[in-house]
């Protein structure tokens, strides 16, 4: 069979999703100058419904499932993901093939275009905080419970791509609904508006999202050998083997986008071998893995907070560390928070669903 030289790469239609994949294509191109890339960007769900809480509408299964679609009927051959978004159990047909190098994966504070504030600290009592992430709002309220009760903030709701979020912050009069928002730093980066934040929100006051920052390619489970090895020439084996940590300690958790937990890694005292990989790495034989997970309950009231430091040689063994301290999360009380999330999610999908009927 003569060898493949063309191949489709697939994401979302938002700006952010565009520069992402272009940022894949461009990678692939340097590499592989005799083949060609085509893109092709898809609406999902999560872009079509913009109003509903996320929980409601499916959890991270919303920014997949449509584009997998594509990948199943060999459309594309490849997906481009923000590996955040993607959950941590695939259909059998599919698997996360590369795993890029993070960019920052901290979350950041971004004021209102003229404010005179510059940190979460500095804003007065009342301020209101946009985000749609659950994990941001539980931890902020924990922090501020614990070094600032007088700072007291209303945290609103804001969905919509990065472009809509920040022009609602700025929004002036009748439309003036948000003094700050909380977003990841790496999206920001991506669209060259990293000016725009004023405070990076780094643990403890912030542990971040699971694989924040990461951009992941997903590919079918029976790809040809050259989409393999276009999968191993991106692939950044340091990110690989933190976030392959924290997806197995969320996986474990059984958390997705509305569930608030947070995470922070490192991979030091890395070892080397001397095998070359297509990326240009030298192949990993191990590192010190340091994971802390985080779960907070939504009023800020508990939170558990945990870590392992531990010497893997795999992505195997990262993965395990990363089970092992979602376990150990559970039996600390993490679980019985997280139950109570779940219960009180239930409840409110199945008031949101007689509402429609009545």
């Amino acid at each position: 069979m003569a060898q493949r030289t063309s191949f489709s790469v697939g994401s979302r239609q938002s700006e952010l999703a565009k520069i992402q994949t272009n940022i894949v294509v461009q990678k692939l191109a340097d590499k592989f100058p005799s083949y060609t890339f085509e893109t092709r960007f898809n609406e999902t769900e999560g872009d079509k419904n913009q109003s509903q809480a996320l929980f409601l509408l499916g959890g991270k299964a919303l920014w997949t499932r449509g584009l997998e679609e594509l990948l199943a009927d060999k459309q594309v051959d490849m997906l481009v993901h923000s590996l955040k978004d993607v959950p941590t159990d695939l259909p059998g047909e599919f698997k996360i093939g590369a795993i890029l190098e993070r960019e920052a994966c901290v979350d950041s504070l971004v004021m209102k275009a003229g404010s005179p504030y510059k940190g979460l600290e500095a804003l007065p009592a009342g301020s209101r905080i946009g985000t749609s992430s659950v994990r941001r709002s539980a931890q902020i309220k924990k922090y501020l419970k614990n070094h600032h009760k007088e700072l007291e903030m209303s945290f609103k709701d804001v969905r919509g791509n990065l472009n809509t979020r920040l022009k609602k912050l700025d929004a002036t009069g009748e439309d003036d609904a948000y003094d700050a928002l909380i977003l990841a730093k790496a999206g920001l980066v991506r669209l060259g508006w990293s000016h725009r934040a004023t405070e990076d929100l780094a643990p403890p006051i912030l542990y971040h999202a699971v694989s924040q920052g990461a951009l992941a390619v997903e590919i079918r489970t029976d790809a040809s050998k050259e989409v393999f090895e276009l999968c191993e020439a991106l692939t950044h084996q340091r990110t690989q083997w933190m976030c392959l940590a924290e997806r197995a300690m969320l996986r474990t958790l059984e958390g997705g986008c509305s569930v608030p937990v947070g995470v922070n890694t490192k991979l030091t005292q890395v070892v080397e071998g001397k095998e070359r990989l297509m990326s240009g790495e030298s192949k990993l034989e191990s590192g010190v893995l340091e994971i802390t997970g985080c779960v907070t309950s939504l009023d800020g009231e508990q939170q558990f907070v945990k870590t392992i430091e531990e010497r893997v040689t795999s992505t195997t063994e990262a993965a395990e560390v990363g089970k092992r301290i979602g376990q150990i999360l559970l039996e600390s009380g993490a679980r019985e928070v997280l139950e109570e999330i779940k219960a009180d999610r239930a409840a409110r999908a199945r008031e949101a669903e007689e509402s429609k009927t009545s």
